[in-house]
């Protein structure tokens, strides 16, 4: 992490459907604001909350649903740059520090992107591989990094 930087501590999920581990498919979204930009779900740790609670609270917000099994949290942050075009909005942050946790979406669970504040307005599940060619070229590095940690723990 670049010292001189100020990174938002944020909270991503990579959601594997409730068929795990018969089927590996990974939950991700397109942004309601930015036709074809497609993510994992993930937000902002609020002031005194820690990574779990945020990851909860924020598939609740998001996604409808916090139904949801940890199997795994990835044990270092990962940091990106926001792209120039999204930096101002952000300010003062110069990009995100973020917790990723791999999780399985139980059974019963239903998705909602129709929440009171939308992030999404569409999503799919999809097998693994296809993940990074689908996703925000600015966050394609951290993706990767975490997935490839994901597969070599032996999860997905």
């Amino acid at each position: 992490m670049d010292k001189g930087k100020r990174y938002r501590p944020n909270v991503a999920a990579i959601i594997l459907s409730p068929s795990y581990p018969l089927e590996c498919k990974v939950f991700i979204a397109q942004r309601h604001d930015i036709s074809g930009a497609w993510q994992f779900p993930q937000g902002g740790i609020d002031e005194g909350e820690s990574p779990k609670e945020a990851l909860f609270r924020e598939l609740e917000e998001e996604i409808g649903t916090n139904e949801i099994e940890i199997l795994c949290e990835h044990p270092k942050w990962l940091e990106y740059d926001f792209p120039k075009s999204i930096a101002k909005k952000m300010a003062p942050y110069d990009g995100q520090t973020q917790r990723y946790f791999l999780v399985r979406l139980k059974p019963n669970a239903k998705i909602d992107l129709a929440t009171k504040h939308p992030e999404f307005d569409d999503y799919c599940f999809m097998p693994v591989n296809d993940v990074l060619s689908k996703v925000n070229h600015f966050k394609k590095g951290a993706y990767a990094k975490v997935l490839k940690y994901f597969k070599d723990e032996g999860f997905i």
